[in-house]
């Protein structure tokens, strides 16, 4: 495959993606209409734990088309994780767009929302993940071009190290404020190993985020984005 067909896979790439955000959409929309029909809002309408179940597993499930779709359009490890990353990052933005189309929410970038729930509840402003994904554009946009260019632009084991840490600690910033709460009524081990029972899911429901951690956050982002410019530079150097 020469480097000339990137774009074109890279467009189809961009269609599914942005085609997985409106379906997202479609089904949070439904999830509002049902269970907030004055509007979303903290704290969280009670679920069934047979709903609370589905919502876990739906997102494993997109987890696993979006990494599918990353493996079929790579040649290689790091190819196949740049066109994940950003598979991901196109749905998590045009999800929000088309939210925001169809019903005007959110109202502000700054409005919270539950953003995912593996393998806690991950909550922010708006802005955070918005953000995010506009990072990991950048990162399989540097990567994608230079495996075009030639085989040998891969990441050092440096570069994915902190590429690693700083994930883990953007993960930690949107669940950091959810675990301190549950954290205060349960033991670790008894959050990990009643996760689904009715004790766990009544008090998840309470949970009202208030601040968000942009410290733990920003210095997160900002790991991630240095090493994306250094790899991107280092890159161009040669």
């Amino acid at each position: 495959m020469k480097s000339v067909f990137w774009p074109k896979r890279l467009f189809v790439l961009t269609m599914f993606s942005i085609a997985m955000g409106l379906l997202e959409t479609a089904i949070v929309i439904y999830l509002r209409e049902h269970y907030y029909p004055e509007g979303f809002a903290f704290p969280l309408s009670l679920v069934t734990r047979t709903v609370a179940i589905t919502e876990f597993f739906r997102e494993g499930a997109t987890l696993i088309m979006l990494v599918t779709i990353g493996y079929l359009s790579g040649r290689n490890l790091i190819e196949r994780f740049a066109y994940f990353i950003y598979a991901f990052a196109i749905w998590d933005i045009f999800y929000y767009v088309f939210l925001y189309v169809i019903i005007g929410w959110p109202s502000s970038l700054f409005t919270w929302d539950v953003l995912f729930l593996l393998p806690s509840m991950w909550t922010g402003p708006v802005i955070a993940p918005v953000l995010t994904s506009l990072n990991m554009i950048l990162l399989a946009f540097g990567i994608i071009f230079f495996c075009g260019k030639s085989k040998n632009s891969k990441l050092s084991r440096i570069e994915w190290w902190l590429l690693v840490i700083g994930s883990l600690i953007v993960i930690a910033g949107f669940m950091q404020e959810f675990i301190a709460f549950m954290l205060q009524y349960f033991s670790f081990v008894d959050l990990i190993t009643n996760l689904f029972s009715h004790d766990v899911l009544i008090l998840s429901m309470k949970f009202v985020p208030k601040n968000f951690p942009w410290i733990t956050y920003g210095v997160g982002q900002i790991l991630i984005l240095l090493t994306t410019v250094y790899y991107i530079f280092r890159n161009f150097k040669q």
